[in-house]
């Protein structure tokens, strides 16, 4: 298909990886459907940045660990140009602890927006590119969902997971014109990486062979690439944007 003549649906769109990758598929002339749960202010700047591309968007909140919440999410991104053609499942927290100290509901809470989530967006998402007959799905999985990382077993239990579901998915809708595939990043410059310690930001460069953060922008063209007609031909891979740090 023509990009200019796409939908995407990005949850989480309201900043860092998220906003990227909003602007990297609108630079493709794709139009965007933005999802945010609580930041309209940033939703709105995510929006003004594609629009400056001169594609359709429209913004959309809502909390995708709820599942008829997420339904509702579906059905208004559809009126924006009738179609979904391309999913990111980018809508992610952290609740950090080591196991011993973690709360229950810190880790019902991680596993419900980042796994659940992404298992409600895939399933609506697939009923609607089926009838299509094409669709790119792209999830925004992890290093730690692969090599684990102390302090964070929720959120490496639900990028694992989100990993898994890919993978499973793909081979269900293979045949019918439409790839899903995961991207992992790795230490990456966002809000969510500032809130960590200088230590522990030493600690994670010196495993970096890179010697150096990545950007969103990097993972965006990673998802952009994904979600392109060139990337046809791939389906159910993790395409690791890490600095090799999963060499």
């Amino acid at each position: 298909m023509n990009s200019e003549n796409q939908t995407a649906i990005v949850t989480g769109g309201s900043g860092g990886i998220g906003r990227a990758v909003c602007r990297a598929l609108a630079e493709k002339g794709i139009h965007v459907v933005i999802n945010y749960s609580h930041n309209e202010a940033a939703a709105k700047e995510t929006e003004r940045l594609c629009r400056e591309c001169g594609v359709q968007t429209l913004l959309v909140q809502a909390d995708i660990s709820d599942s008829v919440d997420c339904d509702r999410m579906f059905r208004e991104a559809q009126k924006l140009t009738g179609r979904i053609d391309i999913l990111v499942n980018n809508a992610g927290i952290t609740k950090d602890s080591l196991l011993l100290m973690m709360k229950e509901e810190d880790f019902d809470r991680v596993i419900h927006v980042n796994l659940y989530g992404a298992f409600y967006c895939m399933k609506k998402a697939s009923r609607i590119m089926l009838r299509q007959k094409y669709g790119r799905i792209v999830s925004i999985s992890s290093i730690v969902g692969i090599h684990g990382n102390p302090g964070q077993v929720n959120y490496a239990a639900s990028k694992a997971g989100i990993i898994g579901m890919t993978k499973s998915l793909a081979k269900e809708l293979a045949g019918r014109n439409i790839t899903v595939n995961a991207v992992a990043p790795g230490m990456i410059d966002t809000e969510m990486t500032e809130a960590l310690s200088d230590a522990a930001k030493e600690a994670m460069l010196a495993g970096i062979p890179m010697g150096r953060a990545g950007k969103a922008e990097e993972v965006a063209a990673a998802v952009a690439f994904l979600a392109s007609e060139e990337a046809s031909y791939i389906t159910g891979q993790v395409l690791g944007a890490d600095g090799g740090m999963g060499c």
